[in-house]
């Protein structure tokens, strides 16, 4: 299983390279109308937006208060501006997605961008812009899937299908965007089965990345609220099966294809459940002590 620092290191040879978040203030089709509202129903975006992530500020000014954050530990470190909060190819003209994109990779020591997005989010005139700068510095989309059942999607108020998913990644690698999905285990109504089965078909795709982590039901969520009052029915994963099910996944995920996480981390006074109390390196060593044991 190759990580993804040994990922990077083969993209950017012999340079340390770290993720800085921005906000550039984009919005959800799901969320401001365009095709529907309240957002995904798990999604509290709060949740995994760093500090420095303010959207009074420039892109330009969250990369340097990034860089300022990093750079204590690692004074030679290379960047990546990752356009992380809700959906960064939407709502916005390809003249003002340009602008936001060059003002990042114009700072000093930004190395490529990682765009956060929908598949529903990816019309060729964006492919078109990503493929230009790409030629310019390494660009990676990070699509959200999160399930490959089109009936779990509607069920979290995801408003796009699976097939949108299986076009967006076909049509951007076919232009030598490199595409990483995303994935979530455990959402309403899915099973270890499904779990498996939406890793196979992600895998099926021509991605290089995967992020997969256990649905968090974040309070003041739709989800949290449908959990709460039983209109919805979730079982939150206990520990132990999370990291067999995540074994399981080592074993099917092909050498080619990089799993960049397995866990999410939110504050925890935000979390309902499941409460673990575990920092990511933490997780992935008991996950390793578990894949070790399973090849004796």
């Amino acid at each position: 299983m190759t990580s993804y620092s040994e990922y990077l290191n083969k993209i950017f040879p012999g340079v340390k390279v770290q993720k800085i978040s921005v906000n550039a203030g984009f919005s959800c089709p799901n969320r401001d109308g365009s095709i529907g509202t309240g957002g995904c129903s798990y999604c509290r975006n709060d949740s995994f937006s760093p500090a420095y992530c303010m959207t009074r500020e420039s892109v330009a000014s969250q990369i340097t208060k990034g860089k300022a954050f990093f750079s204590r530990k690692y004074p030679d470190m290379k960047y990546l501006a990752y356009f992380q909060s809700y959906t960064n190819t939407h709502g916005r003209d390809t003249a003002l997605l340009e602008k936001l994109y060059r003002e990042a990779l114009d700072c000093d020591g930004i190395v490529g961008l990682v765009i956060g997005t929908r598949p529903d989010t990816l019309p060729g005139c964006v492919i078109d812009l990503l493929t230009e700068l790409n030629r310019e510095k390494p660009v990676f989309l990070e699509i959200g899937a999160e399930s490959s059942f089109n009936e779990t999607l509607k069920t979290i108020n995801r408003h796009h299908s699976w097939e949108d998913v299986e076009d967006a990644v076909t049509r951007a690698a076919g232009s030598g965007i490199r595409c990483g999905l995303h994935l979530i285990a455990g959402l309403p109504g899915e099973n270890r089965s499904h779990i498996l089965q939406n890793v196979r078909k992600a895998c099926s795709l021509p991605i290089e990345t995967l992020k997969l982590h256990q649905l968090q039901i974040l309070k003041d969520t739709p989800l949290y609220h449908q959990w709460k009052n039983g209109t919805i029915d979730v079982t939150p994963f206990s520990l132990d099966d999370y990291l067999r099910l995540c074994a399981e996944i080592t074993e099917i995920v092909p050498d080619s294809i990089v799993i960049e996480r397995f866990l999410a981390q939110s504050p925890p006074d935000m979390v309902a459940a499941p409460k673990w109390g575990l920092k990511n390196y933490q997780f992935t060593n008991l996950l390793n002590q578990i894949i070790s044991k399973k090849k004796r």
